[in-house]
């Protein structure tokens, strides 16, 4: 018995409720709460059995009992004072009692009632519900019954009617697949074991399913080996009236793809390829198994033979699927009109090639890895005949290629046109993978990632071939280019190289970067045989040893250029990119071959220049004589300049090899140096009758000065029809010069007015005489400002200055050549702007 919480609880109230008692006994009931030995007795999970039993074992009972007296008086005295305190409320609840038994009686009679009304409502509805039940469960089980009833008639009908559809062979083979179909379907959901009138027919239709679907897949591989698409479309309508079209079509294609796995690992299998070897010496137990030196040969043969079989292996299963998946796209269902293939785009897998393409390059991928990590001589079979393995991939998707042309065609010519527009959408959602790429996967591609490995370590065997004898003819320390011999050695390696590569675009193209390497090395080796000393620019003397060496390298580079571009010129279908990098290569070479000669070639156009100065030191400034021709043919400048030129052309020039090369370098000296004469003759000052003589007669010296710096004279364009429109000008006025259609359009305006200032008084100074420069100065000058209004601006100076000059010294009038000058500047400005 746990009285603790009431108690504690009455003890709680009455310490909360004492107020009106007096202080007395609100404290004794404190100090009662408070003591702890009444503490036990507040807990929740208070216990007289274990409180006694602590009390017994403390040995202090009677202290306790009267402590526990004592507390029951206090108790009773508080309790004494509460109902005095609320005698009022506890009569009022007395009476509260009396008026709440009274309700409840009368709830207990009206539940009474309640239950007796319940007790004959049930009695009225159990026996019909139970009745019900009963009657319910009659009708299912007839129903039942009558729905075996029928699926056992229709079983009969059936059975009967398949046995004369397998009688019909394969005429009836469809017929007797939708039977089949209805039969499995009646089976579904329901046991029909133990029902003996069916037992037989149940038997008889296993084994006939079983005898259908062999059927249906001999007639399957039949047609897709014989390419019949007949013979297809009937299995696939079979398999598709059986429900298991697509399990079967995927099963098709796994068997296809472990074929070609297994034909693969036969073909790259090196017990088999070694097989002749191991029959003459047998190896002892774990020996590796590799091809004796004698028949290295015969491994080779035997592997690219099992390599072409393989690939017609490979041909042959891609048109089977292909065929089929052309048939399914094709082929609908007679009675709901369905597309096969739409069958299997339901299940996810709407283009059966790709799947299958995609397992069988994967597979060569892995196989091929697998097969030459395992044989060091299958891997450099692979390696060294790269080519040859990459022409039987090329062969092998140029027949696919053709394959789906041709089956394209066929099916095309077959087909019902109505279906025709149908069927051209499909084939263009399904892809024709070895005829048009994917936007996100590439067939020809996919195939060919399983040669990466093999096609890295050809170029790079390549390249090695390549570098090999260039290496070989520049040793370290040498100091002569290669000779003929060893230069047609390096080309017949690049021409091989090129030649093996041509069975396929992308590899020729590797190939041309590996050459175009192997021209640059040629032309780095060759470029540190080139002596850059000062001997290597002299002109003064015959050829030094650097100039002979100099002279030997650039040989050999252009016979380097013109044997490579011949090779190149008889590739058949050389791909575009490919010849443009080996032409970037060669561009190298030729520019190579400029700099070699740019320093000979800046020492000839120095001299020259050098020499036509030197005609300001000879007089122009004599009369006519009196048999109105000069005394001597030409100037001593234009002798010394024809016999350098000669001189330089047979010592120096003679030696190239490369005549192109050199009058199309030697042109612009040539060009430069009527420039120059032109600059120069423009210039001479005082220049009387008989000097206008003797310079006519240099200009045509000067062409024949120039001659062999070049093909013709006539190529040299702008600067040899500056020559011959300039010469006529030393003999007419000032007027005819100035009106001169030649002026602004062939000879510049400067010239013309540079010239204008010999036919001036001294007081008109020409711009170097008022700059007081040199005439060399002054033709620096003009090489350093080639704007035609920087030198007219320079020439305005001039006559600026001169006309101030005039009025310094009060002169009334000017030179008659002064407002020609003029005139012709303002002409000349105008033009400009």
């Amino acid at each position: 018995m746990t009285f603790g919480s009431p108690r504690a609880a009455g003890m709680e109230e009455a310490a909360a409720g004492s107020g009106g008692g007096g202080p007395a006994p609100g404290l004794a009931l404190g100090e009662l709460l408070g003591d702890e030995c009444y503490a036990d007795f507040l807990r929740e999970d208070f216990d007289v059995k274990t409180y006694t039993s602590q009390s017994i074992h403390q040995a202090v009972i009677a202290e306790q009992l009267a402590k526990l007296a004592q507390g029951i008086s206090q108790l009773d005295k508080e309790l004494h004072l509460q109902v005095v305190a609320r005698h009022e409320d506890l009569l009022a609840q007395a009476t509260g009692i009396g008026s709440l038994e009274g309700v409840l009686q009368m709830m207990q009679t009206r539940i009474s009632a309640l239950q007796s009304t319940v007790d004959r409502i049930r009695a009225k509805i159990v026996d019909p519900y139970n009745k019900i039940v009963s009657r319910t469960a009659q009708l299912a089980k007839l129903q039942a019954a009558c729905d075996l009833l029928r699926r056992i008639i229709r079983i009969l009908y059936l059975s009967k009617r398949l046995q004369g559809q397998l009688q019909g062979g394969s005429r009836e083979i469809t017929k007797a697949a939708q039977s089949l179909n209805e039969l499995d379907y009646l089976s579904q959901g329901i046991d029909l074991s133990g029902i003996e009138v069916i037992e037989n027919d149940l038997l008889f239709i296993a084994r006939a399913r079983l005898e259908v679907e062999n059927q249906a897949k001999r007639l399957l591989e039949q047609g897709v080996e014989t390419q019949n698409p007949t013979q297809v479309g009937t299995a696939l309508q079979v398999f598709h009236n059986l429900g298991t079209l697509k399990d079967t079509i995927s099963n098709v294609v796994d068997g296809y793809c472990a074929s070609l796995e297994e034909n693969i690992n036969n073909a790259l299998d090196i017990k088999v390829l070694t097989q002749p070897s191991q029959t003459v010496t047998r190896g002892g137990p774990g020996r590796a198994v590799m091809p004796t030196p004698g028949n290295a040969a015969a491994f080779r043969a035997a592997l690219w033979t099992n390599m072409e079989k393989l690939m017609d292996q490979i041909c042959a299963a891609c048109a089977q699927v292909q065929h089929l998946q052309k048939v399914l796209t094709k082929k609908r269902d007679p009675v709901s009109h369905v597309c096969f293939i739409e069958e299997i785009v339901k299940e996810g897998q709407s283009n059966i090639l790709y799947t299958f393409w995609t397992a069988v390059t994967q597979t060569l991928s892995s196989q091929f890895q697998t097969a030459t990590d395992s044989s060091v001589f299958l891997k450099q079979a692979f390696e060294g005949e790269y080519p040859k393995l990459l022409r039987l991939y090329n062969d092998l998707w140029k027949r696919l290629q053709q394959y789906s042309q041709n089956i394209q065609r066929n099916f095309n010519a077959s087909g019902n046109t109505d279906l025709f527009a149908e069927l051209q959408q499909m084939e263009e959602d399904t892809h024709d993978i070895f005829m048009q790429k994917k936007q996100d996967y590439d067939s020809e591609k996919a195939l060919k990632d399983s040669l990466q490995p093999y096609e890295a370590a050809y170029l790079s065997k390549s390249l090695s071939r390549l570098f090999d004898p260039i290496n070989l003819v520049f040793p370290p320390g040498g100091r002569n280019p290669p000779s003929t011999d060893e230069l047609d050695s390096i080309i017949k390696t690049i021409a091989s190289e090129l030649n093996v590569a041509a069975v396929d675009p992308n590899l020729s193209l590797a190939v041309s970067k590996n050459v175009a390497k192997t021209i640059q090395l040629y032309g780095v080796k060759s470029e540190q045989l080139l002596s850059t000393q000062g001997d290597a620019s002299q002109v003064i003397g015959p050829l030094t040893e650097g100039q002979r060496r100099n002279v030997a390298v650039v040989n050999s580079l252009y016979r380097l250029h013109q044997s490579v571009l011949k090779v190149v010129s008889s590739q058949s279908s050389f791909p575009s990119a490919a010849e443009q990098t080996i032409a970037t290569a060669l561009k190298t070479i030729y520019d190579l071959m400029g700099s070699a000669v740019q320093p000979l070639l800046n020492s000839v156009g120095d001299s020259v220049e050098a020499i036509i100065i030197t005609m300001h030191q000879e007089d122009f400034s004599g009369s006519l004589s009196s048999s109105g021709k000069p005394d001597v043919p030409c100037s001593l400048y234009m002798k010394e300049l024809q016999g350098f030129i000669a001189r330089v052309m047979s010592d120096y020039f003679r030696h190239f090899e490369c005549f192109d090369f050199v009058f199309d370098n030697t042109e612009a000296i040539a060009q430069r140096a009527i420039e120059l004469f032109i600059r120069n003759a423009s210039l001479l000052r005082p220049l009387g009758e008989g000097g206008k003589m003797r310079l006519a007669a240099d200009f045509a010296q000067m062409e024949l000065a120039v001659a062999p710096l070049c093909r013709r004279v006539s190529d040299l364009g702008k600067s040899y029809r500056l020559l011959r429109s300039f010469r006529p000008l030393l003999f007419q006025t000032s007027e005819h010069i100035a009106n001169s259609p030649a002026v602004g359009d062939i000879i510049p305006f400067s010239i013309i007015l540079q010239f204008l200032f010999t036919r001036s008084p001294p007081e008109l100074k020409s711009p170097f005489q008022r700059a007081e420069w040199s005439i060399a100065r002054y033709s620096q000058w003009l090489d350093d400002h080639p704007s035609e209004k920087d030198r007219l601006i320079l020439i305005r100076g001039a006559l600026e200055a001169y006309v101030q000059s005039v009025r310094t010294r009060e002169g009334k009038e000017f030179a008659p050549v002064y407002p020609i000058m003029v005139q012709l500047l303002k002409k000349a400005m105008s033009t400009l702007q």
